[in-house]
């Protein structure tokens, strides 16, 4: 039987979904673009992201090959609506080498990597964190992972399932121990997360007006 935990999660993705529907995650047409697309969104917002991939489109340069070989500068000035342009444009080119060098610049063989092995690999390229390296695993290679952004840790504090210290890691054995290791729910389930926190769940949180109110232990 499910565990008092497990219920409570499920009422809150329930709830969730009930008031703003399928999210339909991640918005891309490709794999790849994906993978860029969580390289750029790092500390900023998506509507940035989607301007500087439609650089990199109008530019003819949204694959591998192509990104790799254009210069590091041009690069930066076609992802500038992203922010930390040049910051992100050397992240970029990490990536891309790690590809090249691991997978023979192949997105296909990247993809169909083992995932613990794949999540390692792709935490050794600099500049790549846990939370970008698992939106890759989750949203372009379709491995059952469970992405933790700012998002989840407010719903997961304010409803008292974690504690206010924990960290990526064991708010992520946390959700993967509770919820049913399926690619498709994980990906809605953040998606959810990420949509309440955004209209709800905020630094000053909107408690009234939520759709989570009232589920608690």
């Amino acid at each position: 039987m499910p565990s008092h935990v497990s219920k409570i999660l499920s009422q809150l993705y329930d709830k969730m979904f009930a008031h703003f529907g399928p999210q339909g995650w991640w918005p891309a047409e490709t794999p790849f673009e994906v993978i860029l697309g969580a390289i750029l969104t790092q500390n900023t917002n998506w509507g940035n992201v989607e301007k500087a991939i439609t650089n990199l489109k109008k530019s003819g340069v949204l694959n591998p090959q192509a990104l790799a070989k254009i210069p590091e500068a041009k690069l930066a000035l076609l992802i500038r609506p992203a922010g930390y342009f040049n910051v992100k444009a050397k992240r970029v080119k990490n990536f891309l080498h790690f590809l090249a060098s691991e997978y023979e610049g192949s997105v296909e063989k990247l993809c169909a990597e083992e995932k613990g092995v794949l999540r390692e690999k792709l935490l050794g390229v600099k500049g790549i964190g846990p939370e970008t390296a698992d939106s890759i695993l989750l949203y372009a290679a379709k491995k059952p992972v469970f992405v933790i952004d700012q998002y989840t840790y407010r719903v997961l504090t304010r409803h008292f399932l974690i504690e206010e210290e924990a960290d990526y890691e064991g708010m992520q054995d946390f959700m993967m121990r509770h919820l049913k290791e399926e690619v498709s729910h994980f990906n809605e389930y953040h998606a959810q997360f990420v949509m309440v926190g955004k209209h709800f769940c905020r630094k000053s949180p909107r408690c009234d007006e939520c759709p989570l109110k009232g589920v608690n232990w």
